[in-house]
């Protein structure tokens, strides 16, 4: 199935403002200004949403959608924000049994928010979407709703009707029952079958922030894969991306972040294991957004051939200090001083060829990476300038998303890679899906004694 670029550009814009409904309406209905952080559109395993939830313990509402959007919609927050927004609405009254008013409020709030979310793409679609009544969730354990949302828990292994070719479409087989054939929804409370956790699922995520409480918000909208056939499908080949090559494409991203984490643990010593991994699809004035607020360090490149981008490398300080004392003996890292800069330059640089390797060997071709380009600034202020580089030519990007954290310390790190949009549509679209499962990335883990060329990140 080929997706057409410009239709997901206009779904995203309509899970934008259809989060901003809801967040209005939680304004009215609380007292407390809420606005849009940031929208996704996720290609994503089920794992990583997860892992995304697996801190935290979740109150909220899962919602059957059907007719013209077929799926499920997953509103939640965490215990401490859903006690926040209770007391907000329901200060002062007494219940009859502990906790079930708090309960049927934030059910209620809940429900109210996500009818708006709703309304907003069914004025768009021009037609009527059907909700069911919530069902009312709560735990720690994110696999105990995700399960029911049309996403499986981690190492499920099943297989089922999502947003996305299974493997017979893969390999190029007919399939008499998969997705392929299948064309149904998620009609009242009961959600499609599950993927396995070697597909993607299309999902639309939503967070909100809002202003003087910290309330912590996620919304996930999971359409099954009639409506993704039928909504998101290309009708001309102008705009169009190959879905089951994006697939494809995105385990060959896998490996390349697997073997970032390998090599990273084998130049430090630190175990090191791959967290969340995730395609989004995003507007790239968005993708600041994304990024911590605080201090961090960052490591560019652009990278040329087919596809073309840009790969970027973020650790926080204390990350960075950690991975540069464990990769040079003897040496303790404090202020980042021009060793720690050249030693963190020299770990992204084996890590960038680990991973741009791959991607060069699956295409059967070249991809060149600049030296490395160093930046220790606020988040967003390390970002703005790959976004400036492709904003001439794009609205919006296909975000390679990847965290890596040690297994047994406090080491984590961010990995963005931000290819040109027709560059990849021309990749995907050459490509022998035949090769994906030969492909294995591989990169020299010796550190070179080469100067680095520091003028590059000022020239983008």
């Amino acid at each position: 199935m080929k997706l057409d670029v410009d239709t997901l550009g206009t779904f995203y814009e309509m899970a934008r403002e259809g989060a901003g409904l809801a967040a209005s309406r939680l304004s009215s209905m609380t007292d407390i200004p809420a606005r849009v952080e940031v929208t996704h559109l996720n290609f994503t395993r089920d794992e990583s949403v997860a892992r995304e939830l697996a801190d935290a313990e979740w109150v909220g509402i899962r919602v059957g959608l059907s007719d013209a959007f077929g799926g499920t919609s997953l509103l939640l927050f965490d215990r401490e924000s859903a006690e926040t927004i209770a007391s907000a609405v329901v200060a002062d009254v007494p219940t009859v049994e502990e906790g079930t008013l708090r309960e049927s409020t934030v059910t209620e709030i809940a429900q109210i928010m996500n009818n708006g979310f709703v309304d907003g793409w069914a004025n768009v679609l021009d037609a009527n979407i059907d909700v069911s009544a919530p069902t009312y969730v709560a735990g720690d354990d994110p696999d105990a709703f995700l399960a029911d949302a049309g996403l499986a828990p981690a190492g499920s292994g099943s297989g089922g009707e999502t947003g996305l070719p299974g493997e017979a479409e893969l390999s190029g087989e007919e399939s008499d029952g998969g997705p392929a054939a299948a064309a149904g929804s998620a009609g009242g409370d009961a959600p499609a079958a599950t993927p396995g956790t070697d597909e993607l699922a299309v999902l639309f995520r939503n967070n909100l922030e809002a202003v003087g409480e910290e309330l912590t918000f996620r919304h996930y909208l999971i359409p099954d894969a009639g409506t993704v056939r039928r909504l998101f499908r290309a009708r001309t080949e102008d705009r169009a991306i190959e879905f089951e090559k994006l697939v494809g494409f995105d385990r060959i991203a896998q490996r390349g972040a697997t073997q970032v984490a390998a090599n990273l643990s084998q130049m430090t010593d630190i175990e090191m294991d791959v967290d969340i991994r995730r395609i989004n699809f995003i507007s790239l004035d968005a993708i600041p957004s994304e990024v911590s607020t605080e201090r961090m360090i960052g490591v560019a490149f652009s990278f040329a051939g087919m596809p073309s981008g840009y790969l970027l490398f973020l650790f926080d300080e204390a990350s960075a200090r950690r991975l540069v004392s464990r990769s040079v003996e003897g040496r303790t890292a404090g202020e980042f001083g021009e060793f720690e800069r050249d030693a963190i330059q020299e770990l992204s640089n084996v890590m960038a060829s680990g991973m741009l390797d791959g991607w060069a060997n699956l295409l059967d071709t070249t991809i060149d990476h600049s030296t490395p380009a160093y930046a220790h600034d606020m988040g967003a202020a390390v970002v703005d300038p790959l976004v400036v580089g492709l904003g001439e030519s794009q609205e919006f990007a296909f975000v390679f998303d990847t965290r890596i954290e040690a297994v047994d310390t406090e080491v984590d790190l961010d990995i963005y890679v931000i290819p040109d949009e027709e560059d990849l549509r021309t990749a995907l679209g050459e490509f022998d899906m035949a090769r994906v499962a030969d492909t294995r990335p591989e990169a020299d883990t010796d550190l070179s004694g080469e100067e680095m060329d520091l003028d590059y990140w000022d020239s983008l």
